[in-house]
């Protein structure tokens, strides 16, 4: 499997709310940088930061609206929708993943944090 079939596996399991199968995509030591909120290294980690989002009953969705890969690295620019504290979230996101040996090995993303406080505010 190529590296954007790995990110596009991962995020599909994302909009399943598989958070076990979009695990099983990432290496143990995975290091996974949520800027600006803050960086984590780990397979376990990103399973604590991650289940919230994924375990109540709203929907998620990456909606990715472009798309570019290079061998091992791929790179998007997508819509992350979900639920947080009761409140709608839909998130302008640009997201960067290595995959090394068909599993990923970093993943970073970029948001603006002013715009998702404010969508958490109902703003």
């Amino acid at each position: 499997m190529n590296a954007e079939q790995v990110v596009n596996d991962f995020m599909a399991a994302f909009d399943r709310k598989d958070l076990d199968a979009a695990l099983a995509l990432v290496t143990d030591d995975c290091y996974y940088d949520n800027v600006p909120l803050g960086d984590m290294r780990g397979r376990d980690k990103m399973r604590e930061f991650l289940a919230p989002i994924m375990g109540g009953t709203d929907p998620v969705k990456f909606e990715v609206l472009r798309q570019a890969a290079s061998g091992k690295v791929v790179m998007n620019e997508r819509i992350d929708r979900f639920v947080m504290n009761g409140k709608q979230v839909a998130m302008p996101v640009s997201g960067v993943f290595e995959v090394t040996d068909g599993r990923i090995s970093f993943w970073r993303d970029y948001f603006d944090n002013g715009m998702f406080m404010k969508a958490l505010k109902g703003e």
